[in-house]
């Protein structure tokens, strides 16, 4: 018994933090297949044409997000348009939908970028006609092009793009609760969750890194060596006309995960484990990790961190994943809150820093548009998934193809 619990630990991490984008289709659904299929430098593309067209005519570069991994966009193209059939109303338009993908999602930015450059030229290329392109991509995807457009743009290349979207794209951070991150170095083997917390892509991405190796939960210098990199750039491209999209609420009000409430606690496996929601002040407890093989405690603490599980944003089942996680290993779960904020509204409008309460809390719908770093942008009416693709969102974006 003690062998099979020591088995059981240590499987634990065979999962990663995923969104609606990057989960197996429902049974039963298939993609279609694309009309070309592009092997580009450090990822691929897959082409479909608008309805009516023999090529490429009027090109929408979607670029996937952020994972462990090389992208399958398969996957992709079936959480586009499963829910809402935003890529069939794209090609009923005429439009020809270029999905990017890339060999390891959790690569640094400025490295898929470059995949997202050979995308935008190979389609510009190849297109026929010079419509313009409109250029984006959900979660990291956004932040991907926004670097792979501003870097063009100094370098004095032509991306002909007319229009710039990201869709719940975390522009100044997303969250993962810092009890989560350290668990998935408390694991004693080496495994999926860990290395997708510590990838480049999740240390430049997040408002806060956990260091395995300090234990310090901090600005990590990927990140601050990224924002550095961005700003030389001129943090945002400057021709194109940029939207951004979120699908947390606009109206300040966040979800019901109460401050330093107990959220999810484990018996079985990791017996007396238990993770709370983030709360302000100093040497906050958010975790408590044990574990028996080998024996082993840890409290992971924060300190001057705003209420971040439980603002306004665009959720991820964080704690649902490792609860499932768990309870597939023969653990005894205790869950109350499976679903926190990954994207705060804030971050994913480019209208504040996640670092005030009084900030992540804004109500976005009441700002000018001048607050944002983007020429518009919209906030879900009720709280959503993260990159979850709803009509409210879907007909806004829609509504502003390029011409």
């Amino acid at each position: 018994m003690s062998e099979q619990n020591e088995q059981a630990e240590q499987s634990v991490g065979e999962f990663t933090l995923a969104g609606p984008l990057t989960t197996a289709p429902p049974a039963g659904y298939s993609a279609p297949e694309p009309d070309e299929k592009w092997q580009l430098p450090g990822g691929s593309a897959h082409v479909f044409y608008g309805e009516h067209n023999q090529g490429i005519v009027r090109p929408v570069i979607i670029a996937d997000g952020f994972n462990l991994g090389p992208s399958d966009l398969a996957w992709l193209y079936a959480g586009l348009d499963r829910d809402h059939p935003f890529l069939t109303e794209l090609r009923r338009r005429g439009r020809d939908v270029i999905l990017v993908g890339f060999a390891e999602r959790a690569a640094s930015i400025p490295d898929n970028a470059r995949t997202a450059t050979a995308a935008i030229l190979r389609t510009i290329a190849e297109r026929l006609g010079s419509t313009p392109l409109m250029t984006g991509g959900f979660s990291m995807g956004g932040l991907i092009t926004r670097y792979a457009l501003a870097e063009m743009e100094r370098q004095r290349i032509d991306h002909q793009t007319a229009v710039y979207f990201s869709y719940d794209t975390p522009h100044r951070g997303a969250h993962i609760p810092v009890g989560l991150q350290a668990f998935s170095h408390f694991i004693p083997l080496p495994n999926d969750f860990a290395r997708q917390m510590n990838s480049p892509a999740a240390r430049q991405m997040l408002w806060r890194h956990y260091d395995p190796m300090t234990g310090e939960s901090r600005v990590d210098p990927l990140r601050t060596e990224f924002l550095q990199r961005l700003a030389q750039l001129g943090d945002w491209p400057r021709i194109p006309r940029t939207l951004a999209l979120a699908n947390g609420r606009g109206d300040g009000t966040g979800l019901a995960v109460p401050p330093g409430e107990t959220v999810l606690t484990t018996e079985r496996i990791y017996p007396g484990t238990a993770f709370s929601a983030q709360a302000q002040g100093r040497d906050v407890t958010v975790a408590e990790l044990k574990r028996r093989f080998p024996k082993a405690e840890k409290t992971i603490t924060t300190s001057g961190f705003p209420e971040l599980d439980g603002a306004p944003g665009g959720t991820l089942r964080s704690y649902g994943i490792l609860a499932d996680a768990l309870k597939k290993a023969g653990a005894q779960v205790g869950l109350r809150h499976a679903e926190v904020c990954f994207v705060p509204s804030v971050s994913a409008v480019a209208v504040r820093d996640l670092d005030e309460q009084k900030d992540l809390y804004t109500a976005v719908d009441s700002l000018s548009p001048e607050d944002s770093d983007v020429d518009d942008f919209i906030c879900s009416a009720t709280t959503t998934a993260h990159t979850a693709v709803t009509e409210e969102l879907a007909t806004w974006l829609l509504d502003r193809l390029p011409d």
